[in-house]
This record gives structure tokens, C-alpha cells and sequence, in this order.
């Protein structure tokens, strides 16, 4: 046999060789190993060495963590309506082997059980609510899950809502109902601006009768002042008035300038009393004249002894 063929058996049989027993493992991977039909171990990231035509790699798994999205299905509420809901799986691999005989084929396990607990939850709750507990259902999904696939390795992480479209006829009426609401916040408010409004005119109508009552009562005030300092005036003038001409009296020859003055005002008013008619009334005697100016005489005398 030629030297040359030979060799290349050997080089034959030796890569063989390599790759039936020489494993390279990524990291965040797992490879199952079954020796002779049966599980053996299990291969995490880095270099292995296996028995060739004995050991060989079953399942390969990767660890990192999936997301997987569930299929878009109809959900009947409490309140009997349907809706159309889907989602995205968030899950990771734990132990590798459980995954490989626990089931045939987990993701579409996962899948399913995902739909039929979102059915399940969706069927607790009315429309109005499935939109406001979200993080509610994500929660029960989960749970859900978890507890089923905890034979099979798997860790359900997370569950997240998409989307949920209600029928055509329902997005209509809600539309409306939001329509509705918005009108009536809208009018609420209105309302409510115009109310804070006619507040603030009557509180400034009441402040501008308060300060027009205020300086109306200040003027009265003032005015009241006014006419009692000028009566107090006049009052003052004529008491000095009289005292000094009560003082003229007693000097020499006031009496008689006071007679003349008297006589001469008497003389007057007569005088005025003749023209104002055809019909004169005159004094009995015309000694009354002088009682008249005697009697004012005295007057001035007494005013000026109280002044």
C-alpha cells in the first residue's frame, strides 16, 4: 500500500475522531449528552471531550432569556364582549435537561397555556377594566404559566398585553362615551369659571358700595365738622360782638349813641313797613318807641354779663 494513502486514512481518522469528541460549548449555552440512548450530562459553555461512538449531543439549548409572541385570539369579557387580544412571552431555560424530556416541545406548550389563562382572566372582568388592569392580568398570566411549566426547566418571566381591540361597534359607543365625558368636564368647567366670575363682580360691586359708603359717610362727617366750626364761629363773632357793644354802653355817651342807633333802625323798618302797603299800623302812643329802646338796652346788658 502506498506510504501517501496512508496517511491520509490517519488524517481521516483523526478529524473524525476530533469531531466526535472535541465539544466546544458557547457561552450562555447548554448541550445534553446521552451515552448509549441514555442522559449522561450535561454540557455547560467551554471545551469538552466526549467518547466517540458512545457519548453524542442530544439537545442544544441556549440560556439567554426569549421572547416569544403568542397569537392573536378572541377573549369574552364578563360583560360579554369580545375582544381581540395578543402578547409577547418573556421566558428563560433553568434546567436544560428537564426541558429536554419534560416535554416534547415547550415554547408551543407555553404558548397554549399563555391563551388560555389570558381567556380565563379576560372572563373575570368587565371591558372597562381589562384596559385598566393591565398589570393585574400580565400578573396572572404569569403565575399561571410559572406553575405549569415548572416541570419542564422553564422560567415564564414575564407576560405583556399588546394590544386589545375591541369590535368595531364597542371603539363607536366608547368613542361617544369619551366624547360625552369630555363635553361634560368641558361644561363643568365653563360653569365653573363663570360662577368664580359673577363671585368676583359681586365682591367688587360689594367693595365699591362699602368704599362709596365709606367716603359718603366720611363727606357727611366732614361737612358735619364744617358747619359746626362755622356755627361755633358766628357763634363766637356775635357773643363778641355783643360784649363790646355792651362794653360801648358803659362808656360816655354810649347810652345815647345806642338810643340814636336803635331809633334810626326803628325808623327804618317803619319806614320800609309804610311802603310795603296801603294799611299803617302805628303805636298807641309814641312813648313806646322809647320803651322799645330801653327794653333792648337791658337785653344787651344781660347777653353781656352771661358772655
Amino acid at each position: 500500500m502506498d506510504y501517501g494513502i496512508v496517511v491520509v486514512i490517519v488524517a481521516i481518522i483523526i478529524i473524525i475522531f476530533l469531531i466526535k469528541t472535541a465539544v466546544i460549548v458557547p457561552q450562555q449555552s447548554a448541550y445534553v449528552v446521552e451515552r448509549l440512548g441514555q442522559y449522561s450530562n450535561t454540557l455547560n459553555a467551554g471545551f469538552h471531550i466526549l467518547i466517540p461512538f458512545i457519548d453524542r449531543i442530544s439537545y442544544r439549548h441556549s440560556l439567554k432569556e426569549r421572547a416569544l409572541d403568542t397569537l392573536s385570539q378572541i377573549c369574552i369579557t364578563k360583560d360579554n364582549v369580545q375582544v381581540e387580544v395578543d402578547g409577547v412571552l418573556y421566558l428563560q431555560i433553568m434546567d436544560p435537561r428537564r426541558t429536554s424530556y419534560g416535554i416534547a416541545n415547550y415554547e408551543l406548550a407555553i404558548i397554549q397555556l399563555a391563551q388560555t389563562t389570558l381567556r380565563s382572566e379576560f372572563g373575570k372582568l368587565e371591558l372597562d377594566r381589562t384596559f385598566e388592569e393591565r398589570a393585574h392580568i400580565n400578573s396572572a398570566v404569569v403565575r399561571g404559566i410559572d406553575e405549569a411549566a415548572e416541570p419542564w426547566g422553564v422560567k415564564v418571566l414575564r407576560y405583556e398585553i399588546k394590544d386589545i381591540m375591541p369590535p368595531r361597534e364597542v371603539l363607536s359607543a366608547m368613542e361617544k362615551q369619551m366624547r360625552a365625558e369630555r363635553e361634560k368636564r368641558a361644561a363643568i368647567l365653563e360653569s365653573e369659571g363663570q360662577r368664580d366670575s359673577e363671585i368676583n363682580r359681586a365682591e367688587g360691586q360689594k367693595q365699591r358700595v362699602i368704599k362709596e359708603s365709606e367716603a359718603k359717610k366720611q363727606q357727611q362727617i366732614n361737612e358735619a365738622e364744617g358747619q359746626a366750626a362755622a356755627i361755633w364761629a358766628v357763634a363766637e363773632a356775635t357773643a363778641k360782638g355783643i360784649k363790646e357793644v355792651a362794653q360801648s354802653l358803659d362808656a360816655p355817651g354810649g347810652n345815647k349813641a345806642m338810643e340814636l342807633k336803635i331809633a334810626e333802625h326803628y325808623l327804618n323798618e317803619f319806614g320800609k313797613v309804610a311802603k310795603a302797603g296801603n294799611t299803617i299800623v302805628l303805636p298807641a302812643s309814641l312813648s313806646d318807641v322809647g320803651s322799645m329802646i330801653t327794653l333792648a338796652k337791658g337785653m344787651l346788658k344781660s347777653e353781656a354779663k352771661a358772655e
